[in-house]
């Protein structure tokens, strides 16, 4: 099959109502997994899509996915997602997609009322997105009748290995029936999902679209830190201090530490909050509503929670502690540097984390530049340069000039100019240690000491070989499973859950 005649999306023979969603979402030119993935779901074949997050998958299987269903009082299409946010997001572009045609969608989750639910979907809608566990229940316990869907989806597959729901799908593919379409989009195929894939998809077709390492990478500037595990916090202050970033995401490994961590920023007058798993569904989702309305400028979040998340004009993303994998890492820079907009990414790493460091970046192919975390002298006198044009190019205020007649009688000028000043610069309220992080000579004798004491002795040989923590550490660990209910969005012709 060639590609090379879909130029447009009126070119793929969609269905009138469904060009008209396309329209009116703004859509005008298909993107690459668009272009591959779209004439195949159109004939009907099973599918293994391989593409990054923001790619456009969803209307690459979202919209010939509607284009082949009946409007009909059973589900047709169900869409299987790792997260409660990415079911969230799916359900909302499919609802704006196919609202024209009449498409009635529930978002199936955890942390909302099953029963509430279940009487949406068996009240006749015909798109259902889902996470696993909360699905499994409700497939398991019966409580969803008819459900038989001709066309399943699996979305971020890797993802769902990731946290440990592999299984979950396994099981409820037994409740589907077997003459499907079967669709299934994954940015990495590793041996379980390809394995899966053998067992669930019908010859399939595959088609992939990864950008290259160039591609991926130029538009984020990746940055480290060497520091001492207790400087964690004066770390994170400082560079907040010195990058001044306008929206930035903190990436934490547990969700006590999300928690204390936001505690802590708030506490020193920044606009912060945390995301984990374990947070009630309603604070989770104003939380995000308020990240992505610009109500609040810092997120410290878990892997687990910020899967799916897209936040448009990220400036930044802090990695607190390094992540498990190179994957990991990958993921997450890559709330950044979106839509050609370029984005900055920064890692805080210990002695003792160097050698995992240098194993991401060698398997994820980043170039990641060492830095020095600014003393306090460096930023102060930044912010003075800064407070210097901002006081040259101040308006002046009709008041200021009554101020500064009462005060002219009480104060000589100058001293009154330097008071005025010594307020500005209080209220940048930059504190913490001179120095933070290790030199370049330290950093260097520390390694220097590592390497002799990992020789290989008499005592060590036949032993386990090396290779950190995270080469056995399972991340996720399958916990934070959303097993709880589920909740259906829109209005009129979609699911309302209030």
């Amino acid at each position: 099959m060639t590609t090379q005649q879909y130029d447009s999306f009126e070119s793929f023979g969609f269905k009138p109502q469904i060009l008209r969603g396309v329209t009116e979402a703004g859509f005008t030119t298909p993107s690459p997994i668009q272009i591959e993935a779209i004439p195949y779901i159109l004939e009907g074949r099973d599918l293994i899509g391989q593409a990054q997050t923001g790619t456009g998958k969803t209307a690459a299987f979202g919209l010939p996915a509607m284009n082949r269903i009946e409007i009909a009082d059973r589900v047709d299409l169900l869409v299987i997602t790792p997260t409660r946010e990415l079911a969230t997001q799916v359900s909302d572009e499919l609802f704006k997609l196919g609202r024209f045609a009449g498409m009635r969608t529930v978002t199936i989750y955890g942390g909302q009322s099953s029963y509430r639910q279940v009487d949406l979907v068996n009240r006749g809608a015909q798109i259902v997105v889902a996470t696993p566990g909360r699905l499994l229940d409700l497939l398991s316990s019966g409580r969803l009748k008819n459900f038989s869907p001709s066309i399943v989806i699996l979305d971020e597959a890797d993802e769902m290995l990731d946290m440990g729901f592999l299984d979950d799908i396994k099981e409820i593919f037994k409740f589907l029936p077997k003459e499907r379409q079967t669709l299934m989009f994954s940015a990495t195929m590793p041996a379980p999902i390809r394995d899966l894939a053998g067992r669930i998809l019908r010859d399939p077709v595959s088609v992939k679209v990864t950008p290259s390492e160039e591609t991926a990478n130029k538009d984020i500037a990746q940055q480290y830190y060497v520091i001492e595990e207790h400087e964690r916090d004066d770390a994170i202050l400082r560079l907040f201090d010195s990058e001044e970033p306008s929206k930035s995401i903190v990436f934490v490994r547990t969700k006590k530490e999300a928690d204390r961590l936001s505690t802590m920023l708030i506490a020193k007058g920044y606009s912060a909050k945390g995301l984990h798993g374990d947070m009630e569904q309603k604070s989770r989702e104003e939380v995000i509503k308020s990240f992505k309305n610009n109500q609040l400028d810092i997120l410290v979040a878990t892997d687990v929670a910020a899967r799916g998340l897209d936040v448009k004009d990220v400036s930044h993303v802090f990695n607190y502690h390094i992540p498990f994998d190179p994957e990991s890492y990958v993921h997450r820079i890559g709330r950044t540097g979106r839509a050609g907009k370029k984005g900055i990414a920064v890692t805080l790493v210990t002695p003792l984390e160097y050698k995992e460091l240098q194993r991401i970046k060698k398997i994820a192919g980043s170039d990641i530049r060492r830095e020095s975390v600014p003393t306090l002298g460096d930023v102060r006198k930044a912010h003075s340069g800064k407070l210097i044009n901002s006081v040259l190019n101040a308006r002046l205020n009709e008041e200021a000039q009554h101020l500064l007649n009462a005060l002219e009688e009480q104060i000589d000028i100058q001293q009154l100019a330097l008071k005025a000043l010594s307020l500005l610069i209080e209220k940048q309220n930059i504190t913490g240690p001179d120095s933070i992080g290790l030199t370049a000579q330290r950093l260097e004798k520390m390694l220097n000491d590592q390497r002799r004491d990992h020789r290989p002795s008499s005592s060590r040989r036949g032993g386990a070989k090396g290779g950190g923590y995270s080469k056995f550490r399972k991340p996720y660990g399958g916990g934070n499973r959303d097993r709880g209910s589920f909740s259906g969005k829109g209005r009129s012709t979609r699911y309302e859950d209030r």
